[in-house]
């Protein structure tokens, strides 16, 4: 069952081309020297995408794409948008410490309640964290809704660069 992007907060995709992996690793590496309009990083089958610190925002997104060879004619490509990696640590720090949170005074609630003693403070925090998490999800679609913009300049930016019309 495929899914929307609307509710992913990281799209991705899968594209065939017919090059070998290495010539299109190429292709981005001198993609590199020849413009100055996004920062292109190969390291091994990976090549990252993303805007100069200038063209920044908190949100800004970055493309990150995998070249896998097929064979010696074709290669898959696997892209995936997201924010830059320290707002995604960020984002599943929060996370992690709401689910904890959630969680630890879920128990102390149910301890509680199964002992017979006042557990409206508990249940009221762990209502709390749920409220937190909606809080979360809707500022990273807020904060993805933002760059769709800067999404589709990285896009073109990588079709351009493969030399492949857009579907």
């Amino acid at each position: 069952m495929a899914l929307s992007n609307d509710i992913v907060l990281r799209p991705r995709f899968k594209i065939e081309i017919p090059q070998y992996n290495e010539v299109i690793l190429s292709d981005f590496k001198n993609a590199k020297t020849t413009q100055s309009d996004f920062i292109v990083s190969v390291i091994d089958e990976h090549v990252f995408i993303k805007f100069p610190k200038a063209k920044q925002t908190y949100w800004s997104p970055q493309l990150h794409l995998e070249i896998n060879a097929i064979d010696e004619n074709s290669s898959r490509i696997y892209g995936l948008f997201g924010p830059s990696p320290t707002v995604w640590t960020l984002f599943m720090f929060l996370h992690f410490l709401v689910a904890s949170i959630f969680i630890g005074f879920g128990i102390w609630a149910y301890s509680n309640w199964s002992l017979e003693q006042d557990y409206a403070i508990q249940f009221s925090i762990v209502l709390f964290m749920i409220i937190i998490w909606i809080a979360l999800y809707f500022a990273g679609s807020i904060g993805k809704a933002s760059s769709i913009k800067e999404m589709h300049l990285l896009n073109d930016f990588m079709y351009e660069v493969l030399k492949k019309e857009k579907p």
